[in-house]
């Protein structure tokens, strides 16, 4: 019998099921440390990898494997490694793939903590870091060096929203022997797959799209090959950073409707952004999604729509900012992205306030700039909400 590959919405409701003893509809939650074995025979061929039976949910559940199943079926990757925070993620990435005296390469506008941590922690182990615009892929060929492994790119960044091309990234990570590494959270696997255009690793903070409800925090990375995704779940494991079972469930529930949750919060998004475009009070607007926008052939390139995020900056600057976020009523003022609700955040002051004002500048990130994410309410209530605190900006 063939088995018909199935399409994307199909895998997002099937992909990842476990045949358990009483054919539950839903994967079940295996909310248990360690595992039992028949015999001590058992045990051995466990520990020595001759079978696949489960040891410890540190290193491997059946919940937490369905999820990593399904995430991996979705990215066109060999295999996913579920971990408790997308900063759990990038950390494992970091800590597997880089040595004293290694060089990365990354987007200057990545998130916030993935960019501190370097700088101010992994520097103290002799991790070399260069940011930069990575849309421009110029300057990313410029600041490659000997020691370079790996090349980090966060696309559309965060908050700025300038598309990288993978493509291109991918082809000089080739001549250069480095490895590709993407942060696909801002779009999901539902409108983008890096693995399709190149790139080794992708990672997902799943707190946001994947999950899309606000109530957990979790991480995963997918690798290309074999041979890289067994160094990475290696260390995840030496670090103790696995997912737990119940937020592996909450995760495969949320997983079930990302795409017609992105659907909604996609299209509210357009017209908002169509809003603000038009608004005498707004000075410019980022979103892939206009026409107007700088990178927006590239945008429809690589990826399948255009997103439920975008940032703008105000005319009147820092002060009409903190006027406008403290005038909304349904918006939520909050960090994150990717829920149902529709949340906004001030970049600078919030999560890239650890850079100095300097790197901020170079970033773009500047003190007008607001970023949206915007949710799955009613299009007409979250414009009216806008457009109120924008009379007090």
């Amino acid at each position: 019998m063939t088995t018909q590959k199935k399409g994307f919405n199909s895998n997002l409701i099937h992909a990842g099921e476990i045949a358990d003893q009483f054919r539950s509809a839903t994967v079940p939650i295996y909310q248990t440390s360690t595992f039992a074995f028949n015999t001590a025979e058992d045990a051995a061929q466990c520990f020595n990898g001759e079978s696949n039976g489960f040891i410890y949910t540190r290193l491997g559940n059946p919940t937490i494997e369905a999820l990593e199943k399904q995430v991996a079926l979705l990215e066109n990757g060999y295999g996913a490694i579920a971990v408790s925070s997308g900063m759990a993620a990038v950390t494992t990435i970091y800590l597997a793939l880089m040595s004293k005296g290694d060089h990365i390469v990354s987007t200057d506008a990545i998130y916030g903590p993935a960019r501190n941590v370097m700088e101010k922690q992994f520097s103290r182990f002799g991790f070399e870091s260069t940011y930069i615009n990575t849309s421009k892929i110029e300057n990313i060929e410029n600041a490659i060096k000997p020691n370079t492994k790996l090349l980090y790119i966060e696309t559309p960044s965060n908050p700025t929203m300038e598309i990288t091309d993978i493509q291109r990234c991918s082809e000089l990570a080739k001549k250069y022997n480095l490895l590709l590494v993407v942060d696909n959270t801002f779009c999901s696997p539902y409108l983008q797959n890096p693995i399709s255009f190149g790139a080794d690793i992708v990672f997902h903070s799943m707190t946001k799209f994947i999950n899309g409800h606000a109530d957990i925090v979790a991480g995963i990375i997918v690798a290309k090959d074999k041979s890289i995704y067994e160094i990475l779940r290696q260390m995840m494991i030496n670090l103790g950073c696995n997912m737990d079972p119940h937020q592996a469930y909450l995760v495969l529930r949320g997983l079930k409707t990302l795409s017609i949750r992105i659907d909604r919060s996609q299209e509210n998004a357009k017209k908002v952004a169509e809003f603000l475009e038009n608004h005498p009070k707004v000075a410019w607007v980022n979103y892939p999604g206009l026409t107007s926008y700088k990178q927006y052939e590239l945008g429809k390139k690589q990826m399948r729509g255009s997103g439920a995020l975008m940032s703008f900056g105000l005319k009147s600057g820092y002060n009409g900012a903190k006027l406008l976020l403290n005038n909304l009523h349904l918006a939520i003022l909050a960090v994150s992205l990717g829920g149902v609700e529709t949340l906004i955040q001030h970049p600078a002051s919030m999560t890239h306030s650890k850079l100095n004002n300097e790197d901020k500048i170079k970033s773009g990130i500047t003190d007008d700039m607001i970023r949206l994410s915007v949710g799955i309410e009613d299009c007409e209530d979250i414009i009216n909400d806008l457009n109120n605190a924008l009379t007090y900006a």
